[in-house]
């Protein structure tokens, strides 16, 4: 009698996909909140112009809407315990988008100043609560990748958004490119069904600015705080200080920094994981200082283009450095503590630099207002040198 042994059979576990359903549909949220926010980033400062609110009131437009990110960012963890991310992100999706409406009544500059502020809380739940989503909805061991995934789809409305929102001003007028804009963030409602609807993670609370003396997340803190203080300023004030036949021109300079940023932060991911982010932090400031600095030749293409091209570089690759710098400093037990001050760096010093040079602008004129900005990135070269040579 023969016996027939049969082999067990052995079951090889698939590998978890990336993009899945969930992240799929939130990645689509992002893409239309993001394209939403950087198509009235430069367009919002256009329309108070034409109201007759000048160079002060575009600057606080910007930074009304920074620093009130700023503020609701801190509270956004909380929310998101207490209420669960599909209700926190329609939330902010709602807040970003149908404020938008409210300009097609008003260009006053109180109540476009307040539109603002309201859309500024509504990026701040968007942006913290999307990259809290991607450890719900994505696997453990790609996280990483998933992260960078997000990166490019956050990237792509700012190359898009930043020009096309100056050039559709001249083809469809300010009323229908705030509809567009609207209509950007809430078809991200669409999207939400089927996301977690708690977080799986303990809420952790993170004394964002204790104990900040000798762990090394200073320099870098400040470093970033100072480009982005001229990035806030270029897309606010580059289409105000340009004459308005030469929109085109600004789109460019602003499809082309909008382009090169985010390359050069993944650029500087590669290379800076090989060589070390401190060494390439101040080269990159360099490149910054130098691109903000040739808008002081504000009466030349060259130097709109070559400039904006050159800051484009510069600002990518230090959001990538400097922020690298601030991990590789620091516990596990202090990466909320990083992502808290860096998201603050980001807003805070877009805003602040905003509402600065706008006041600045109308004393001294647009050529001295951007030297006096590049003289702020030139001058966070010097930290960053000094910490290469204490510490990498």
């Amino acid at each position: 009698m023969t016996t027939i042994c049969e082999l067990p059979t052995v079951h090889v576990p698939a590998t978890p996909r990336l993009l899945s359903g969930q992240f799929g549909r939130l990645l689509f949220t992002v893409f239309g909140s993001s394209l939403s926010m950087y198509l009235l980033t430069s367009v919002v400062p256009l329309y108070l112009a034409a109201g007759g609110s000048g160079g002060i009131g575009a600057g606080l437009s910007t930074g009304a809407m920074m620093l009130s990110a700023v503020g609701v960012e801190l509270l956004v963890p909380r929310m998101l315990a207490r209420w669960g991310h599909q209700v926190v992100l329609g939330l902010g999706l709602v807040l970003l988008g149908a404020p938008s409406l409210v300009l097609l009544a008003t260009a006053s500059l109180p109540l476009v100043l307040a539109v603002c502020v309201v859309r500024g809380a509504g990026l701040a739940i968007l942006v913290v609560g999307a990259v809290a989503l991607i450890a719900e909805v994505t696997p453990a061991h790609r996280r990483g990748e998933a992260f960078g995934v997000y990166g490019v789809v956050v990237g792509l409305p700012a190359a898009i958004g930043l020009p096309l929102g100056v050039y559709l001003t001249t083809v469809i007028g300010f009323d229908a490119l705030f509809v567009l804009a609207a209509a950007a963030s809430l078809a991200g409602l669409l999207a939400l069904r089927g996301m977690p609807k708690r977080s799986t993670a303990e809420e952790q609370h993170v004394k964002v600015l204790g104990g900040l003396r000798g762990t090394g997340l200073l320099m870098p803190t400040f470093v970033f705080a100072a480009v982005t203080v001229a990035a806030g300023i270029s897309v606010t004030f580059l289409p105000l200080a340009v004459a308005e036949d030469k929109h085109s021109l600004v789109a460019t300079a602003l499809l082309l920094q909008s382009v090169t940023a985010p390359a050069a932060r993944w650029l500087a991911g590669r290379f800076g994981d090989r060589v070390g982010p401190a060494r390439l932090l101040a080269p990159a400031l360099v490149l910054a200082a130098v691109g903000a600095g040739a808008l002081v030749l504000i009466g030349s293409a060259v130097a709109i283009v070559v400039g904006s091209t050159l800051f484009g570089i510069g600002f990518g690759a230090a959001q990538n450095l400097t922020l690298s710098l601030m991990y590789n400093r620091v516990p596990k037990s202090r990466y909320g503590q990083v992502s808290a001050l860096w998201n603050l760096a980001y807003d805070g010093g877009w805003g602040i630099g905003a509402i600065v040079f706008g006041a600045i602008v109308a004393g001294t004129g647009y050529s001295v207002a951007f030297g006096l900005t590049a003289l702020v990135v030139a001058v966070a070269i010097l930290p960053a040198v000094q910490s290469l040579r204490n510490r990498t």
